[in-house]
């Protein structure tokens, strides 16, 4: 029987790679999208688009309920939250509404998702797949708000992990570095206008700069899409995986002391010239 799986977040960049990866190894792949145009690209992939905002509660019944149908019976052998948006500015400075919008996508987005799947999964004995970030790891500067959602994001899936073993579903997480995606799109369009004038506008203004050129140069996600694939096949699925563009190299800062990590960042971010506090200690 064809193993079936629903990817969310399918329109670009990592989703993409993830339902093209599947459809290629022989799954029957769902995968949600958010605009017409996707949906017919998904289609002549071979892929059943899917129209879903995943902070439409609506919506992720009706998802539900179409996967249910489309299915009949058949068992669905997994689930991939990939849906996810970006964000960036000082933890000092970022409107509590951007917080509260990125949590609704990248935490509580899939958490809604699992919800109305997991009676599906459990019936298949299937996998749940997240796609969380190497930020999910650590938090950089001006990456509080989108760290703090995949920090999030670890934390559920690990309560989750626990919470349905017991039932024969797996629960991995992919950690992704910076692959080429559109997500990068939207850090370029990004409005820091509102953080002109604050402490902080020359270094966000310089994280942003070096987080595109890595853009530039990063390859495609084919990597991750291949670990998600490892998660679904695999005899004993992992619980964790970062995957990264340099392999092992990729993953040292990992590994680092959290001073030597703050040491370095501190550094790199301010350079010359850099803020005084009250007592004269930077």
């Amino acid at each position: 029987m064809t193993p079936a799986v629903v990817v969310t977040g399918a329109s670009s960049g990592i989703g993409a790679a993830i339902v093209g990866e599947l459809a290629r190894r022989g799954f029957r792949v769902f995968g949600t999208v958010r605009r017409a145009e996707d949906a017919a690209r998904l289609e002549r992939a071979g892929v059943t688009p899917l129209r879903l905002d995943v902070t439409d509660a609506a919506a992720v019944a009706r998802v539900r309920d179409e996967v249910a149908r489309a299915l009949a019976g058949a068992p669905l052998a997994g689930l991939v939250n990939n849906a996810g948006i970006p964000s960036a500015g000082p933890v000092e400075l970022v409107p509590l509404d951007e917080f509260r919008r990125v949590l609704e996508v990248n935490l509580l987005g899939a958490v809604a998702v699992t919800q109305a799947l997991l009676p599906l999964l459990r019936a298949a004995r299937g996998r749940v797949v997240n796609i969380s970030s190497v930020s999910g790891r650590t938090a950089f500067p001006f990456m509080g708000v989108y760290a703090a959602s995949k920090f999030a994001l670890e934390a559920v899936s690990d309560a989750l992990r626990r919470e349905v073993r017991a039932f024969g579903v797996s629960v991995t997480v992919i950690e992704p570095g910076t692959f080429r995606s559109r997500i990068w799109e939207r850090v370029a369009e990004m409005d820091l206008a509102p953080y002109r004038g604050s402490p902080y506008e020359r270094a966000l203004e310089r994280v942003r700069r070096a987080a595109l050129r890595g853009a530039e140069r990063a390859p495609p996600p084919d990597a991750v899409a291949r670990a998600v694939a490892r998660a679904l096949t695999a005899r004993r699925p992992p619980i964790r995986r970062v995957v990264t563009a340099h392999g092992t190299v990729g993953r040292l800062w990992l590994w680092l002391p959290d001073r030597v990590l703050d040491w370095l960042i501190y550094r790199a971010l301010w350079g010359p010239g850099v803020p005084q506090a009250a007592d004269g200690r930077p």
